[in-house]
């Protein structure tokens, strides 16, 4: 069913199933699968592609332009065209109020069966591996390249032009300021580093004052 207030532009399809509820936005050549459900007030930009079983939560916008704009001469900023699309498939869950960019040129790709949570950040030309489960207020930035399975906590930022490897644990509030090649590791800190590591070194911050007057003593 489509619900009230709801507009789909030109040249779009909606698979068998699917459900699309109040006050949804569905652009230009936009292809969506079936069994999927739009929850009302999201947006879908020109060109997204869907694939089957994937459910959007309220307010989510799917292919906005990237953030790109080119420093000019006199200070200001000149927008770049965002010429791309977003590629979602199967099985994928968007929280509300997630937003993921359009690509520059090509796609930002959403994997089969990834986790979104809401207020997820991500941004152009992020590829997303299969499986990964993302948690809130997680921010990824352009170009950035993340594996299967991995699982990434609350308040994570992932800078630009990384690669992270297939079964990454990178636990909350930890910055990422560069690829991570091995497999398997959990991190934690900024920046980042292996998070038993990040666990002793925090630990050993919460008792500077004691051992800043043991010092003071010892002199």
């Amino acid at each position: 069913f489509v619900g009230r207030f709801t507009s789909i532009d030109s040249h779009s399809s909606i698979g068998e199933s699917t459900s699309i509820h109040n006050h949804v936005s569905i652009g230009k050549n936009v292809h969506i699968g079936n069994n999927c459900i739009i929850y009302p007030g999201v947006v879908i930009y020109n060109d997204t592609i869907i694939g089957n079983n994937v459910v959007i939560h309220s307010n989510a916008v799917i292919g906005s332009d990237g953030f790109g704009h080119a420093p000019q001469a006199d200070g200001s900023y000149k927008a770049i065209p965002q010429l791309g699309n977003v590629v979602i498939e199967d099985d994928v869950s968007i929280g509300a109020n997630a937003t993921i960019d359009r690509a520059t040129m090509g796609s930002t790709y959403i994997r089969k069966g990834v986790k979104i949570d809401n207020l997820v950040q991500i941004a152009h030309n992020v590829e997303v591996g299969a499986h990964t489960a993302i948690a809130s207020q997680t921010g990824i930035s352009g170009s950035t390249k993340i594996g299967e399975y991995c699982l990434i906590a609350g308040q994570v930022g992932i800078a630009g032009h990384l690669t992270i490897a297939p079964k990454t644990i990178i636990t909350g509030r930890t910055g990422i300021t560069k690829s991570i090649k091995q497999a398997g590791q959990t991190l934690g800190g900024y920046p980042a580093m292996n998070n038993a590591e990040f666990l002793k070194r925090s630990a050993l911050i919460r008792r500077l004052p004691e051992l800043f007057e043991q010092i003071k003593n010892i002199k």
